[in-house]
């Protein structure tokens, strides 16, 4: 199952389908890394607040 890069948690082969380049099998964030977005090929904190 794959899993976020990031934080280490699970997400569904349909976020990875969706969220990722079709040549990576894991995101390098997901819904669970609050506060975090990709940046090129980095990970880094959000300029603003992600919450719903």
């Amino acid at each position: 199952m794959p899993k976020c890069q990031n934080c280490g948690s699970f997400v569904t082969k349909d976020y990875v389908r969706v969220f990722t380049p079709q040549e990576d099998t894991d995101p390098r964030v997901c819904p669970d890394c609050e506060d975090m977005i990709r940046d090129g090929a980095d990970v880094r904190e959000a300029r603003s607040p992600r919450h719903s």
